[in-house]
């Protein structure tokens, strides 16, 4: 699963980049990316779900 952006013909590079960032947020990518930066423990991963229910 990769996420692609083509830059238009005459776009400015710093436009197309914006809509990668765009793009790659509204999937979640970069999120899971920063989850998965460290190890996690499943009773951690519960705790942090029970504070966020409340």
């Amino acid at each position: 699963m990769s996420t692609e952006v083509r830059v238009k013909k005459g776009e400015a590079i710093d436009r197309a980049l914006r809509r990668l960032k765009k793009k790659l947020d509204k999937e979640g990518t970069l999120k899971e990316l920063r989850n998965r930066r460290h190890y996690e423990k499943p009773s951690e991963i519960k705790r942090r779900q029970r504070q966020r229910s409340y």
